[in-house]
């Protein structure tokens, strides 16, 4: 499986926004910006190096004074690092192996997808049955 990259960039910057404010999210952003230039060795030494750089920013805790609970200040950031995390055994399948010729992205399998759905927008009349059949046999020429 592939994670696309282009998808994983625009999680970083729903979390991170385009312009984060933070010299940890700042440079969190550029290291995910290289994610399409880059090898799954250098990706990963760049993510443990800032992550051993910002250890102790992430664990960071605000406690809210009326109940008493606490909280991670800078979750938006640790959501941004623990999807790189999560997704970096995904990210590279195409550099794994090359022979199967994966692309990074999933620009093409989408515009099928927009053709797809294209179709069965014209055919609003049909239930959901008929519709899955139709695409199945669009799908199978």
């Amino acid at each position: 499986m592939q994670m696309c990259h282009f998808h994983q960039k625009q999680i970083i910057t729903r979390h991170l926004t385009t312009k984060p404010q933070l010299l940890a999210g700042i440079e969190l952003r550029r290291i995910s910006q290289t994610l399409c230039n880059t090898t799954e060795e250098v990706f990963t030494s760049l993510l443990e190096a800032w992550h051993l750089r910002w250890c102790n920013f992430l664990k960071e805790k605000t406690t809210n004074p009326q109940t008493g609970k606490w909280f991670y200040t800078h979750k938006r950031i640790r959501s941004a690092h623990h999807s790189l995390k999560t997704n970096l055994d995904y990210l590279f399948t195409y550099q794994k192996y090359p022979e199967l010729n994966i692309p990074n992205t999933t620009s093409s399998l989408e515009g099928v997808f927009s053709y797809l759905k294209e179709l069965t927008r014209i055919h609003r009349g049909l239930y959901y049955k008929l519709k899955r059949k139709m695409i199945d046999e669009i799908l199978s020429k």
